[in-house]
């Protein structure tokens, strides 16, 4: 028996949702439909109210009646269930889903979206707490020399009316706006601003301007996805150019400037050569992938000499918990073989620190991996790696995890693969793993779920944290003079999490620091300095020129525990770095500007984010300069009972032994395999 949610409809202000009953005996009498909150596990029972045929049921409920108060939860995840009650047969089927919908608006503050999770089960999404200044659009691109927007109509199916969008010129401080006449699919409106309306060389926000039951509204237009397959660029008849941007709170900028001209144009005739490059480099990554998979598979036999391997972040850098076992092991026991993986832009520091090292990707590299003894990662090799059966891998992951991993995210919406196919790939990748490092019970429980993993767990602390807990007064004062801090600044460290929604095309990504520098240099640059600490993905995209001396770009220092070292606070918002500078006892702002956003749209939370965290939280610019203040005169957060309940769960096991716990792992291991 099974039961498919296949619909939805509007009914006044009801919603009505369908469902497809397959080798479900009849009568359908006694037919209801049991709604499960998967956080709190509250459940409401609703009849079916309409059997249309054997085949297919209906039942109508009021949305709203989805969500409840709950002290810290704002968004409400239902599981459905097929409640059986006949003479014969009782149960519960769990609905599967073949519809997935748009989001529905209920009221300006929440909406609702028919989902499905990994396992094709149906969900019933409720969002509440919407910031009631934005409104959402579905798509916007430049088409036929007008600005195109396309966005709801409707809100609990009631018409939204007097709808206008509107261009506020940052520069001049001024708007026009452009009436919404035309009406595409139901619920739906595409309004046009004509290109040639828009002002020369200027900057603006887009607005939207509507009527709803009695209240006249402005509201900043978000787009929560990403600008890829929009069309963001175009030349008008006038020979300008006109570009669509997002800002960092997911708001859409419209910028209209001359276009380039001819020299210009030629001038980007030899990026067009690097392009055929590009493609001839991919072409020979390609062969040379081939190359490798072959050499993988041909038999080799391990060093007389136990050697160990060491990769981090793919072998981006040579840092982290790998790079920290690293260091101890070549004191301890310098008569083994130590080589470390890496990518051709670590030559350089590899050869000034005098680290042994192989280029990933060369036939060198296959001989090194496959002779090794053991492998030690903080990463995922790929998956074309061929681990042989005497190499003993250790993984010690990079963080403790605050978003969901592996087959915990029940959506997986990256390019190139399924969610089945990834967590298929996530589990077989993470069972090649004979030991995982894991800092602390909360993370074993993840690791066990998250990755299918079965093997053994190092429940030891990350190496890479020994520095936080073994560095003195003159460690900091040394880095800090290394880095060209000031040495009578307090320093706050901003450390915020990558975007799925900052991609742009391939390639690009962009970035803007969601609060003012000209502030912060206002209110506190006499006293402190502020550090960045980006996704390498965008750090390219900053721009800091003009605040020398204040603001400080660290984003590829390869070692972040000296940015935690030289930090009086940190500021973050969804990275799971402030799991590590907790151990400092140090104070922690979280500043999670477009929670409900990124929360509805991009990944999930393991934990509560509104009651869990380590610090206070502030929701908006204003409340974050004001808050850096309060933070920088508590430098020790040690008598905070809240912060030290997090620190005893999170940190307590960590006693700055980990690298030596780890090390003498392996050094057991060499001795029982002799």
């Amino acid at each position: 028996m099974r039961a498919i949610l296949s619909g939805l409809h509007h009914k006044k202000n009801l919603q009505e949702l369908e469902l497809e009953l397959i080798d479900v005996p009849e009568p359908f009498d006694d037919l209801a439909v049991t709604f499960l909150e998967k956080q709190t596990k509250a459940s409401i029972t609703i009849p079916i109210s309409k059997v249309v045929s054997a085949q297919v049921v209906r039942l109508r409920l009021n949305a709203s009646d989805l969500q409840f108060p709950a002290e810290g939860q704002s968004e409400f995840s239902w599981e459905l269930y097929l409640n059986l009650q006949q003479q014969n047969t009782r149960g519960l089927i769990q609905v599967e889903s073949e519809y997935l919908s748009d989001r529905h608006q209920l009221t300006l503050t929440s909406y609702y979206q028919l989902n499905s999770d990994a396992n094709g089960m149906a969900l019933f999404n409720m969002h509440t707490e919407q910031a009631e200044d934005e409104f959402a659009i579905n798509a916007i691109n430049l088409q036929d020399d007008a600005l195109q927007v396309i966005g709801p109509s409707r809100i609990n199916n009631q018409p939204i009316t007097n709808q206008r969008l509107v261009l506020k010129n940052v520069q001049a401080d001024s708007s026009a706006e452009w009436p919404i006449t035309h009406m595409t699919l139901h619920g739906l409106f595409t309004g046009t601003i004509p290109l040639s309306d828009l002002a020369a060389d200027s900057t603006q926000q887009l607005f939207i301007r509507s009527t709803v039951g009695n209240q006249d509204l402005e509201q900043r237009v978000v787009l929560a996805k990403s600008l890829a397959g929009q069309v963001t660029q175009a030349i008008t008849v006038g020979h300008r150019l006109v570009i669509i941007d997002k800002r960092f709170d997911n708001g859409i900028r419209v910028q209209e400037m001359a276009a380039p001209t001819l020299p210009q144009r030629l001038a980007n005739v030899p990026s067009k050569v690097g392009g055929a490059t590009k493609l001839l480099s991919m072409l020979m990554d390609k062969a040379n992938l081939f190359y490798m998979r072959r050499l993988f598979k041909r038999g080799h036999r391990a060093f007389d000499q136990p050697t160990l391997i060491f990769e981090s972040f793919g072998g981006r850098q040579v840092s982290d918990s790998p790079y920290a076992i690293y260091q101890l092991f070549t004191q301890l026991y310098p008569g083994f073989t130590f080589i470390w993986s890496i990518d051709r832009s670590q030559k350089k520091f590899c050869k000034e620190n005098g680290i042994p090292y192989v280029i990933r990707r060369t036939s060198k590299w296959v001989r090194t991996l496959e002779k090794a003894s053991f492998w030690i990662s903080n990463a995922r090799f790929p998956s074309w790696v061929k681990k042989p059966n005497y190499v003993t891998y250790i993984q010690t992951w990079h963080g403790t995890p605050l978003k969901k991993l592996g087959l915990d995210i029940e959506n997986v919406s990256m390019p190139g693969t399924t969610t089945t196919k990834y967590h298929a790939n996530f589990v077989r990748e993470a069972n090649r793993w004979d030991a995982l490092v894991s800092p602390n019970d909360y993370s074993t429980r993840i690791f066990r779920s998250a990755f299918g993993f079965n093997n053994q767990i190092l429940k030891v602390g990350y190496p890479r944290n020994d520095e936080l807990i073994n560095s003195t007064r003159e460690d900091v004062t040394a880095i800090k003079q290394q880095l060209g801090i000031p040495l009578d600044k307090k320093v706050v460290l901003y450390a915020p999490t990558y975007r799925d929604n900052q991609f742009a095309e391939k390639g690009k990504y962009t970035f803007e620091l969601p609060f003012s520098l000209d502030e912060f240099r206002t209110r506190y640059g006499k006293d402190a300095v502020l550090v960045l600490r980006m996704h390498y993905l965008i750090s390219n995209a900053l721009d800091i020129s003009g605040y020398e001396g204040v603001v400080f770009d660290f984003s590829n220092h390869p070692n972040i525990s000296d940015l935690y070292l030289i930090s009086d606070m940190l500021i973050t918002d969804y990275s799971s770095v402030f799991f590590d500078f907790a151990y400092l006892k140090r104070p922690i702002l979280f500043y999670p500007y477009d929670y409900h956003m990124y929360k509805d749209e991009l990944r999930g939370f393991y934990l509560d984010y509104e009651k869990d965290l380590p610090g206070e939280i502030a929701h908006n610019e204003t409340q974050l300069l004001d808050m850096i203040g309060d933070k920088l005169k508590t430098p020790d957060m040690s008598d905070n009972q809240k912060f030290m309940a997090f620190y005893q769960r999170f940190c307590s096991i960590d006693d700055g032994l980990s690298s030596l716990k780890i090390v003498n792992y392996v050094v057991q291991q060499i001795e029982k395999n002799g």
